[in-house]
């Protein structure tokens, strides 16, 4: 059962909790050369039971989010009165990937995020342009920039954020322009697919990494009748994976009525991990 605490589920997880006995968790806590990752939420599109949609805190020297879906906000805030964020990475925009800048954006003009520093904020390729028409469609012009210190990342160049080097690769997910993320302190490394279709460009995400958070939305490996793919089925996500040569796959933005078989790991809201 999926508790409603964000903090008592990651403080309940420890199974979760990779220990450096662990194949992936050999340096040490984010204070000490290790980075800790936290799944804030993982739901697909259709929200699981209880669920928050796309959300992965990364901290190292300081912490990193990894997309803002709806539900990640009221999540973050059980933990901290105000969330405690260096820095957003959006990997692009759909509304599950990263809604919860609204409410942060109104939380920073009006609430208890008036007083608190503005976090960076990656976008995609013409991220700046997107949210200033959200913002006209909103009613509020430039509201977005209340709440965020806003730029663009660019595709196949790195950025340094927190302590950690983030590298934005695109990767086919219908018609829009959307990437996967590698995010590495130097010594640890992190392999996120965002959401993407079947592409060799997952492998190169996902080369030598000590953990790769690769989604399986899918059932089977179709979707839709008008030829487009967006995502991927368990079978191609852990094909990803072998061709990745990566150390441990976990499965993200898989729906709770789809199962996986014995010895594949999924990510649950709450979860830790220490690599």
């Amino acid at each position: 059962m999926r508790s409603s605490s964000f903090r008592s589920r990651s403080e309940k997880s420890g199974t979760r909790l990779r220990s450096s006995t662990a194949p992936s968790a050999t340096r040490g806590l984010c204070h000490t050369g290790m980075v800790k990752l936290t799944v804030v939420g993982c739901s697909p599109a259709w929200p699981n039971p209880g669920g928050a949609q796309s959300g992965y805190l990364v901290e190292g020297t300081g912490r990193l989010l990894l997309d803002c879906g709806p539900g990640v906000l009221p999540r973050l805030r059980e933990q901290d009165g105000w969330p405690r964020v260096d820095a957003i990475v959006i990997t692009h925009f759909h509304l599950d990937h990263w809604g919860d800048l609204v409410p942060w954006t109104f939380g920073a003009m009006f609430g208890p995020g008036r007083d608190t520093p503005k976090p960076e904020l990656w976008l995609p390729p013409g991220g700046l342009a997107e949210l200033e028409q959200f913002g006209e469609k909103f009613g509020v012009p430039g509201m977005f920039s209340e709440g965020f210190d806003a730029r663009e990342y660019k595709e196949g160049a790195s950025f340094t954020t927190c302590g950690l080097t983030v590298m934005p690769m695109q990767v086919p997910h219908y018609q829009l322009k959307t990437f996967a993320l590698r995010v590495s302190d130097g010594m640890s490394t992190l392999a996120y697919s965002g959401d993407s279709a079947p592409s060799p460009q997952l492998a190169a995400v996902g080369r030598d990494a000590d953990l790769f958070l690769c989604e399986a939305t899918l059932r089977e490996s179709i979707e839709g009748g008008n030829g487009l793919r967006g995502h991927l089925s368990a079978e191609e996500a852990i094909a990803a994976f072998h061709d990745s040569d990566a150390k441990r796959l976990v499965i993200i933005h898989r729906p709770d009525e789809l199962p996986l078989d014995d010895g594949i790991e999924r990510a649950s809201d709450g979860d830790v991990y220490v690599f």
